[in-house]
């Protein structure tokens, strides 16, 4: 699975929750909180409670650590996109975007890559092969100036970060004829950013975007304050009933519902014998054939008392906050939980190897979803200390 592929189908539910569920939402489920009166939010956790924007602002200033430049445009960018988008500005909440943009970039608007000159010849190359054309033509072909003055060759050689690589397969794309023939209309560049956002998941929710579209929503996310308001949608972005926002981080790495969905096919292993990947798919995105999840839950439809095709409808869900109400949900885990003995967990971390050319070791998305969890319960104490 491609992180953060996965794109929403549901939108926002206010519910009227009681104090412990809305601390709990607060943390975790709905980043946007029924209005409360000030005894109810007094006996929340501190890093639970709303600050005013502007003391937030000077709060960040003084969190962040001193070689970041411009810390005044990052606590602007970080407290306009919690309010623009309607979630509380907390110390966790803030904490919780902090903590991505430090994983994923170490606080840097445009990442440098190691390497990244190699990752794009590779690439070329790679699509050239798979059209017969030979290297030396390719380099022949990217000899010519880009609208830089530079040869594509040039630029590519020289390449440091995935904005510069990103224009390069634009400017390659739309002027180049050896551009067309490699890559279409299709940039190979998928995320980016000072939160590594997926560029079809910044397409597909730029409802709401509170800044000028210079050019595209793709050149946007290679900005500071695009990257910084798409991550917090990605974290905060839809309603998910979990006990921790260890699961949003992972969710963040692996699509939307990833963790629930990585529950459920546990919950189906569990009832149907069958060994699943616990990667948060429950129906196979790349085929119309059942997926060995859908097939593993087909094989005790006669004991969930469904059809196939009201068990496929009920998994094409798995997108959606939609899917934890339906029956297939439901009784998956009342037989799960019946020969398990206990209730079962749900949402887990899903067990996704984490694929990229710009990863050089073994991780996963559990990896990622504790290391940005760990960051952010330091940032958490460390904004304690802050007033």
């Amino acid at each position: 699975m491609t992180p953060s592929s996965r794109l929403p189908f549901s939108v926002w539910r206010l519910l009227s929750l009681p104090l412990l569920a809305a601390v709990l939402a607060g943390c975790a489920s709905e980043p946007t909180a029924p209005a409360e009166d000030a005894a109810a939010i007094a006996k929340q956790p501190k890093a639970m409670q709303p600050r005013k924007p502007a003391d937030m602002k000077s709060r960040i200033v003084r969190f962040l650590p001193r070689q970041v430049p411009d810390k005044q445009g990052w606590a602007n960018d970080v407290v306009t996109a919690l309010t623009t988008q309607d979630i509380r500005v907390s110390d966790h909440n803030v904490c919780s975007v902090l903590a991505v943009a430090e994983q994923e970039a170490t606080y840097q608007a445009d990442p440098v890559v190691p390497g990244l000159g190699k990752i794009a010849w590779k690439e070329i190359n790679r699509r050239a092969g798979k059209l017969l054309i030979p290297e030396f033509v390719v380099r022949s072909a990217l000899s010519i100036k880009s609208p830089t003055g530079k040869s594509y060759a040039e630029r590519i050689d020289k390449l440091r970060t995935e904005r510069e690589m990103s224009e390069i397969f634009e400017d390659m794309i739309g002027s180049v004829p050896m551009g067309k023939t490699l890559f279409g209309n299709l940039n190979p560049v998928h995320t980016g950013g000072p939160m590594q956002v997926s560029i079809a998941f910044a397409e597909a929710n730029a409802r709401g975007y509170p800044y000028p579209v210079k050019e595209s929503i793709r050149h946007e996310v290679f900005s500071r304050r695009g990257g910084i308001w798409f991550g917090t949608k990605h974290i905060f972005g839809y309603p998910a009933d979990y006990p921790d926002t260890l699961y949003r981080f992972a969710d963040f790495n692996a699509g939307w519902y990833a963790s629930r969905n990585a529950a459920f096919q546990a919950a189906v292993s569990r009832v149907s014998g069958k060994t699943l990947a616990l990667d948060g798919d429950l129906i196979r995105y790349d085929s119309d054939k059942p997926g060995n999840t859908e097939l593993a839950v087909y094989s005790i439809a006669s004991r969930l008392s469904m059809s196939q095709n009201a068990i496929r409808q009920s998994l094409r869900l798995g997108d959606s906050d939609e899917f934890a109400k339906t029956d297939l949900y439901g009784r998956v885990f009342t037989l799960a939980e019946q020969k398990a003995g206990s209730r079962l967990p749900r949402a887990i971390l899903p067990g996704i190897q984490l694929k990229s050319p710009k990863i050089t070791r073994n991780l996963t998305t559990a990896w990622f979803a504790k290391r940005v969890d760990d960051r952010e319960q330091a940032c958490v104490r460390k904004m304690a200390t802050i007033q």
